[in-house]
Parts: C-alpha cells; structure tokens; sequence
C-alpha cells in the first residue's frame, strides 16, 4: 500500500498544491482512516459469519456450554482480535518505518488488542461461573466474590499495561510510581480488599452458603441467604425486606447459622410450665391410684400404692418413698413425648424441675421436634403444650398466672356510663 500512499501524497503536493507537511499529514491521516474502516469491515463480516454458524451447529447447540458462551458472547469477543492482528500486520506496508504515525497506531492497535483478550478474559471466567451456579456445590462454595476479585485484578493490571504501552514506558515502572500511592488506592479498595478475604474465610471455613438462615443479634438480619458478591451479602428477611450485609462483617461478629438445625433430625423445643406452689402435695396411695388408672399413660406407673403394671402397659421408673402429684405430672410429661410421633425420640428429651421462682415452680421441658418447617414446627409445638396445660389440673395441680383484678370476660365502664376499649 506505500504506492498508494505515495500516489496520493504526490496527487496532493502537484495537483492540488497543497504545502507538503499538511499533504503528509493529510495522506497519513487518510490511510490511517481506511485502516480503521478495513478492520471494522473485516469484524463485521467475521461477526455475521460467526453467528450464522453458531446459530445452525447442532453440536453446539447441544453443548451444556453453549448458551453460557452465547450469553457472554465469548466467540464474539475471540473475532475481535482478527482486525487487531491484521491492523498490526498492515501498518508496516502502509507507513514508512520509525514515522510517528506507525508508532502512535502500533501502540493503539496494540491496546486494542488488550482491551480485547481483557473482555475475552472477562466472558470466560463470568461464563464459567454462570455455569457453576446452577451446580449444587455452587450452595456451599460460592465464588460470585472470588471472581470479582479476579475481575479487579484482571482490569487493573489490564490498566496498567494499557497505559504503559501508551507512553512508552515498563509496566514495572509504573507499578514501583504507584507504590508511593498504595495507602491512596488501599483507601479506595477497602471495601473490596476486605470483602475478597471475608470471602475467602465464609468459604474456606464454610461459615456461609447460599440458602442457609441466619440471624444476627442486633436484629439487622434473620432469614436466608441469597446471594453472595464481594462486597455484599444478600438476605431476605421473614418479613420480605432485604438486609445487606458487608462480608467481613460476618466474619468479625457473633452471627448465628441455623443450617446445623436444619440438617440435623430435629428441631429444639426449650420451655418451661410454671407450676404454682400451692398446689404441689403428697398424694395417697387412692389419688395416685385414682390417676394411674384414668390417664392411660400413667398405668405402668409403679409407685408408692405397690400397683403392679400389665405387660402390655408401657413401664414407668419405680419409686419406694412417698410420690407427690408434681412428680407425676412430670413423668406423664415425659411419657407423652415419648409417645409423640412428631417427637425424635434419637434426640434429647428433658423433663427437668428448676429453682423456684416468685412466679412459681419451672418445670423445664427440651425435646427435638422431626419437622423443622416453621408453620408446621410452631404448630405441633403450640398443640403439645396446649395439651399439657390442659392435663395439669387432673393432677391437682394449677399452672402459675400473673393475678388480675378484672376479668377479661367484664366490659369496663367508665365514669360516664359508657364502654371503654
């Protein structure tokens, strides 16, 4: 192409008589400017043949990979390059070595050409991460911040090389200038710096995965995980708003993960039955009789009535000394979990008397619930106690209330004659 460019610098400076510094100024601009519509030209024919060819390749339209390539436009990306590499071939024939335009448009096709392996860079990791999200260990190692990381890494250093190619300088050069600027740019990149090794940490030490429930105790966050990017930890709450959560602070706070719970056999139940004192009393041989035989659970009750128990009865702990109506309330307690089907009967089950209170006697009761859902675990929880609230009285016992003077059932009357709400 020189005797192009010749041509027309001659057809310039003679016909046109133009001065010749603004005639090799003018040449050299418009060749520069049929390089650049060339190489559009050449990507855009590349670009439609790409596209007719990915859209009828059958075999790639079966590939698990395809639709993630297609999403990240990966090949498009690749066909970038073409024009760059042919650009960088055909400047050498258009210009004359060592003239500054050969200089200035090899150190710009050469960024160009960075630029281009950067987005290819960037499309393959989002693209393998795509990819890995939709597995399942995606849940417990999540690397949505490990790759954003990697793309500040990628960009900066891209950055950096771009502007050394520019000015004619070595990227090592330029790094050593920046290092009298390390506290300005740690400064702007905390967030990031501390998120990536936050990052790390949650799932190195698989503290954190996606779908787990986590409650933090300052109230800011309880419900599940949704997403984790480098600098943000995504939960939706159980009242639907949604907290955001810094990951480096989930490393530095107390933050409590019920996934243990829930992939264990049961739920805790941990409560307590205030009983009142008044009515604890030793029972007679005839009262604990009378209740062995009314509450079917309590029949292979052996106490202090000697009343022997039938083989098909369930075997209670036998006891010598004198029985009092608390102590059998107890073991009933105890024997109707035991009986429960929503009760994991692998687990701890408790029935426990603690110090007394002003409030009355507690009776503490801790088992594990089998179903862990949360409507359904409130539920069965509500219907056991309900129960055995119910059941105290046939022991001659009374469960402790805060005394009131009016009762909930009278309507309140004011002054005037009227009801008051």
């Amino acid at each position: 192409m020189k005797p192009f460019v010749d041509s027309l610098n001659h057809f310039l400076t003679d016909r046109l008589d133009m001065p010749s510094r603004i005639a090799d100024f003018s040449d050299d601009l418009i060749a520069s400017a049929a390089l650049i519509l060339l190489g559009l030209g050449i990507n855009w024919i590349c670009q439609l043949l790409f596209n007719m060819i990915s859209r009828h390749s059958t075999k790639m339209l079966h590939s698990k990979w395809h639709k993630y390539l297609v999403k990240r436009r990966i090949g498009n990306h690749l066909i970038l390059l073409i024009p760059g590499i042919v650009i960088y071939f055909l400047i050498y024939l258009v210009f004359e070595t060592g003239s500054h335009t050969l200089r200035l448009l090899h150190r710009i096709d050469i960024v160009y050409m960075i630029a281009a392996m950067m987005a290819i860079a960037n499309s393959l990791m989002l693209a393998f991460l795509d990819f890995y999200m939709t597995t399942e260990k995606s849940r417990s190692r999540p690397l949505q911040g490990l790759v954003q990381g990697l793309q500040i890494v990628l960009f900066f250093t891209g950055s950096i090389i771009c502007i050394a190619v520019l000015i004619d300088k070595s990227p090592t050069a330029l790094l050593t200038g920046l290092g009298a600027s390390a506290a300005v740019l740690m400064l702007i990149f905390k967030d990031s710096i501390l998120g990536f090794v936050a990052g790390v940490q949650l799932m190195q030490n698989d503290m954190i995965k996606i779908g787990d429930w986590i409650q933090m105790n300052d109230g800011s966050a309880n419900g599940t995980v949704e997403k984790i990017t480098l600098n943000t930890v995504k939960v939706r709450n159980w009242d639907n708003t949604v907290t955001t959560i810094p990951p480096y602070t989930l490393v530095s706070i107390p933050v409590k993960n019920w996934r243990g719970m829930q992939e264990s056999g049961g739920r805790r139940v941990d409560k307590r039955l205030f009983i009142d004192m008044g009515t604890i009393a030793v029972c007679t041989p005839d009262q604990t009789r009378k209740i062995v035989q009314d509450i079917p659970l309590m029949r292979g009750w052996k106490g202090a009535s000697g009343s022997e128990a039938t083989p098909e009865d369930t075997v209670l702990p036998e006891n010598k000394g004198t029985v009092t109506n608390a102590q059998l309330f107890r073991t009933y307690i105890k024997e109707y979990l035991r009986n429960h089907s929503g009760v994991n009967q692998e687990l701890d089950l408790i029935v426990a008397q603690r110090e007394p209170t002003p409030s009355g006697l507690p009776v503490e009761i801790y088992f594990f619930l089998k179903d862990k859902i949360w409507d359904e675990f409130e539920t069965i929880q509500s219907d056991i106690f309900d129960h055995l609230i119910a059941m105290a009285p046939s022991f001659g016992l009374s469960l402790y209330q805060f005394p009131s003077t009016i009762s909930p059932a009278q309507p309140i009357l004011s002054s005037s004659g009227k009801y008051q709400a």
